[in-house]
């Protein structure tokens, strides 16, 4: 008797199980929303561009960029963390999600704990690149130059806590050049900066300091990746130019609220990763330096901590201060 009623109890709950599933709205069922820490035409802003038709087309809903910069990526992130998780509203992310844990002494929300993976869309290494009037056509030049005339660089980057800042920070301090920090508010005004030789160097993507190569106002030194990139064949790496094993990727990644549904985390990843194959979407992205990914999100959880505990171990090691 005892074990009839459980079964019954067990097929009542079923029933109730799958009516609820059934009455659950199709994923998705209205706009959907990828929330940029960045302005408008900074390089995560040029990748939402390149993949907002194509995700509207395969989602059947409209595919939305919000930009909400400021707030070294946290404004973007919260709002994001605090979504409904059901995957209308999406976090594009870029390398200040897991050096923010490091570099500030509270946040808002649990980097590890509030966010659900989705892809590791792409990375990119970023240029080391100079004043065109500074001495030296590549890195080891430029650094015994400047070591000839102690504390006449500083460096830009795009403010305190970014991948540009932990770059020019380890150059500076592994080469003994002890250079001054300048922080601006995004990558054209660091540019801008370099170019009126107000900071001598930084650390950039290259689809924002390409232009200015071009035109000779800027030059490049070295690139961060481990390998040389193909746009700059005849520009070494920063490994070649006296720093063994270093290499450091800006990168570029899609997060959804904690709790987000498996199955519409799935359709998410699915669905970037196909457009991320289509030939015009590699095409433009490949063109600016981007290498393109389109990880598992078990891989994209991983690849977060690791860069969490290189650049935290850097900062210990080297007494790095975010102030």
């Amino acid at each position: 008797m005892r074990s009839s009623v459980s079964k019954s109890a067990m097929l009542g709950i079923g029933a109730c199980l799958a009516a609820i599933a059934q009455a659950q709205p199709a994923f998705p069922s209205r706009p959907v929303s990828l929330v940029l820490p960045s302005a408008p035409g900074d390089p995560t802003d040029l990748v939402a561009r390149v993949l907002q038709p194509k995700m509207s087309e395969r989602l059947g809903q409209q595919f939305l960029v919000e930009n909400r910069p400021g707030g070294s990526a946290v404004i973007a992130s919260n709002a994001v963390a605090k979504a409904q998780p059901d995957g209308h509203t999406l976090l594009l992310a870029l390398s200040a999600h897991s050096i923010n844990p490091i570099a500030l002494k509270t946040l808002p929300y649990d980097t590890f704990r509030d966010f659900a993976p989705v892809t590791l869309i792409a990375r990119f290494a970023l240029i080391v690149g100079a004043n065109a009037v500074v001495k030296g056509s590549n890195l080891r030049e430029f650094i015994a130059a400047a070591k000839a005339q102690p504390g006449s660089l500083n460096f830009a980057s795009p403010g305190v806590g970014t991948l540009s800042f932990l770059v020019g920070e380890e150059i500076s301090r592994r080469s003994g050049l002890n250079a001054a920090h300048i922080a601006f508010k995004g990558g054209a005004p660091a540019i801008q900066a370099m170019i009126a030789d107000q900071a001598q160097y930084g650390a950039l993507p290259l689809n924002l300091m390409g232009a200015h190569f071009a035109s000779g106002r800027l030059k490049p030194l070295a690139v961060t990746s481990a390998k040389r990139a193909p746009q700059l064949p005849g520009v070494p790496t920063v490994a070649e130019s006296g720093f063994p094993g270093f290499e450091a990727y800006n990168w570029i990644g899609v997060f959804a609220p904690a709790a987000t549904p498996a199955p519409v985390i799935a359709r998410l990843h699915g669905e970037f990763v196909a457009a991320l194959a289509e030939a015009d979407v590699r095409q433009k992205l490949v063109a600016v330096g981007f290498e393109i990914v389109g990880s598992s999100p078990q891989e994209l959880d991983q690849f977060v901590r690791g860069e969490f505990e290189h650049w935290d171990k850097f900062a210990r090691e080297f007494n790095v201060k975010f102030d």
